[in-house]
């Protein structure tokens, strides 16, 4: 079953659910929802330069691992709003055109010459950076190769640069990259890859194909996550249904486009409108008028409530922690082989989709963080302590922001700890153990297995 959680036309990015959540104050009247400044958080236009927290910890900490899990660049809508234009962007890469890089000329050279590469299965004949003159459906834009290259710029500095986590001859065992089969994840990653490690031998390049979007690679067979993923969607489409002022919006679209509300409402017309939005394209208009602002800001709206509920009726969580098992598993084995000493996937990158981010931040327990943004980043970095070298820790960091402790398995640990990370132990017992107790299972397949109480 190829799984997109929440919602059927959710596949990637069209529920861009980007609140700050917040934790509830009962004596205080929620804070407001703000549709347009969330929009525009979400789609992550590359401007000022961005500080981060990466690489951060007490000077006789060794860094010996950083995995990382992104979500695919600023791309064009997988949706067309029925008989409108679709939005006129252009997906060749200029470097004279804004958003640019100092290093997207390079890139759009180095990527010509990649022939070399391992690549799994279907992913050779996908192209390595976007080149048509009007982007086709979902094609990644010349924005989302900026954010990426923005995203391994930035890496580049902390952990080659600052910590020396690969060195100069790196080998082709250092680096384990996976990516989904579409061109916009392919091509994120090698955006990142090429201003983390400018101008990479391509031969020491292996792109795995990963093709379930949340990564569960040969665990896939969990009838109770498919069992809450339904739970979950019923849920949305109860509030959507209550929701009076979101159907006047629809209704009122569809009569300014000339297609049944329902027509208009399967093609998903956030999706697009995303797409206008963020390119600052004017929104599309007919004879009978045209979409505006408003429409734009209800429909948001409704998605940003949509989200709260979510967070507080934990049919999300429960899908989320059977969804991303596999994936967390994985890379716990992987850190905890590194602890012991092996020397190789120091540097782990995951290219992926919003539904792949978002169950894993929802499962770690990290629930105030924004739905993923176009180029979001889940960082997982692995100390070790150069006092006790067989202790190790690690820190998790989301957009450059320390999450470490606001996970569910590290938050008590902050109260009592002077260091600024998380026993590795303490994911280790999680991910092997703890992700169950809320089954009444012990194991993944258990939990996977055994019916709803």
């Amino acid at each position: 079953v190829h799984l997109i959680p929440v919602n059927p036309v959710r596949e990637d990015g069209l529920n861009p659910k980007s609140r700050k959540r917040i934790m509830p104050d009962l004596l205080t009247e929620p804070p407001a929802l703000d549709p347009i400044y969330e929009a525009h958080v979400y789609c992550n236009i590359p401007t000022i330069a961005e500080r981060s927290m990466e690489g951060h910890a007490p000077h006789y900490f060794k860094l010996v691992s950083v995995q990382v899990l992104i979500r695919h660049g600023d791309r064009y809508p997988l949706y067309a709003i029925p008989k409108t234009k679709r939005p006129d962007i252009d997906c060749m890469l200029v470097p004279s055109r804004k958003p640019s890089h100092p290093q997207l000329e390079a890139f759009i050279k180095h990527m010509s010459k990649g022939s070399a590469a391992q690549m799994d299965g279907s992913l050779s004949s996908l192209p390595h950076f976007p080149s048509h003159s009007l982007c086709e459906m979902g094609e990644l834009t010349q924005t989302g190769v900026v954010q990426h290259l923005r995203n391994g710029q930035l890496l580049r500095e902390i952990y080659i640069n600052k910590h020396k986590l690969l060195p100069s001859d790196w080998t082709a065992k250092q680096l384990y990259l996976e990516t989904t089969g579409k061109s916009r994840t392919l091509q994120s990653a090698l955006a990142l890859l090429y201003t983390f490690l400018p101008d990479f031998d391509w031969k020491k390049i292996n792109m795995r194909h990963q093709w379930s979007t949340i990564f569960c690679s040969g665990s896939c067979d969990c009838p109770m996550r498919n069992h809450y993923l339904e739970e979950e969607q019923r849920r949305q489409y109860s509030l959507r249904v209550k929701n009076s002022n979101l159907e006047k919006i629809y209704v009122d679209m569809a009569k300014i486009v000339g297609i049944p509300t329902r027509q208009l409402r399967a093609s998903n017309p956030i999706d697009s409108l995303l797409c206008y939005f963020c390119h600052n394209v004017s929104f599309p208009c007919t004879k009978a008028g045209c979409i505006g602002m408003e429409h734009f800001k209800v429909i948001k709206r409704h998605q940003l409530e949509d989200e709260r509920e979510r967070q507080e009726k934990k049919l999300y969580f429960l899908y989320a922690l059977l969804a991303t098992h596999p994936l967390l598993n994985q890379t716990v084995n992987r850190l905890q082989r590194i602890a012991e000493g092996k020397k190789e996937e120091v540097f782990v990158l995951y290219s992926a989709h919003d539904v792949t981010l978002s169950p894993v931040l929802s499962a770690l327990g990290i629930t105030e963080a924004r739905f993923p943004r176009f180029a979001a980043r889940l960082v997982f970095e692995l100390w070790q302590d150069g006092k006790r070298p067989k202790e190790h820790f690690i820190r998790i960091l989301y957009n450059g922001s320390d999450v470490t402790f606001q996970t569910s398995f590290c938050k008590d640990h902050y109260k009592r700890s002077s260091k600024p990370m998380c026993p590795l132990e303490k994911l280790v017992n999680f991910v092997k153990r703890d992700m169950f107790l809320i089954f009444n299972s012990t194991s993944y397949h258990d939990a996977c297995h055994r019916r709803a109480l």
